[in-house]
C-alpha cells in the first residue's frame, strides 16, 4: 500500500509539473484567461489531491509502522514461550534420560540376579537329583534290611520254637 501510495503521489507530481510546463508554455503562447484559469483551477485540484495522496500515504506509513512493532512484539513473544518450551522440554528429556538410564541399571542388576538364581536352581535341582537318588538308595538299602530282618525274626521264632520243643525234652 505504502509503495502504491508513493507511485500515485510521483505520478500526480508528475502530471502538476506537466501541466505546469503545459501552462507556462501556453501563457508564453498567449493563451486565452478562461484556459488559464481552467488550468489554474486544475493544478489547485490536482495539488490538494497530491497533498491529500501524501496526507494518506504519511497515516498509511504510522499505521503500517505501528502493526510491524506490534507484529515484532508478538514475535518476540512467540519466540520466548517456543524458547521457554523448548528449555522446558529439554529439562524433560534429560529427566526421562536420567529415569531410564536408573532402570536400564536395574534391569541390568536384576537381570545379573536371575541369572545368578537360574544357577542356584541348576545347582539345587542336581542337588535334588542327588538326593532322591540317595533316598532311592537308602529306600532300597531299607527294604532289604527290613526283608533280613523278617528273615532274621522268622528264624527267631523258629528258634524259639525249637528251643521251646527242645527244652522241655531235655528237662526230662
Amino acid at each position: 500500500q505504502l509503495l502504491e501510495a508513493k507511485a500515485s503521489l510521483s505520478l500526480a507530481q508528475t502530471r502538476h509539473a506537466l501541466q505546469l510546463q503545459q501552462a507556462k508554455a501556453q501563457m508564453n503562447n498567449m493563451v486565452p484567461k478562461k484556459q488559464f484559469e481552467q488550468l489554474q483551477n486544475s493544478l489547485r485540484e490536482e495539488q490538494c489531491k497530491a497533498q491529500q495522496l501524501q496526507e494518506n500515504l504519511h497515516r498509511q506509513a504510522e499505521q503500517t509502522c505501528r502493526q510491524l512493532v506490534r507484529i515484532q512484539e508478538e514475535h518476540e513473544h512467540l519466540l520466548q514461550a517456543a524458547v521457554e518450551d523448548a528449555e522446558g522440554l529439554e529439562r524433560n528429556l534429560r529427566s526421562a534420560e536420567a529415569v531410564l538410564a536408573e532402570r536400564a541399571a536395574q534391569l541390568k542388576d536384576t537381570q545379573a540376579q536371575l541369572s545368578r538364581n537360574k544357577l542356584l536352581i541348576k545347582d539345587l535341582r542336581e542337588e535334588k537329583r542327588g538326593f532322591a537318588m540317595a533316598l532311592q538308595a537308602a529306600e532300597l538299602k531299607q527294604k532289604s534290611t527290613e526283608e533280613k530282618n523278617q528273615l532274621l525274626e522268622e528264624q527267631a521264632s523258629a528258634l524259639k520254637q525249637l528251643i521251646g520243643k527242645i527244652t522241655p525234652a531235655s528237662l526230662s
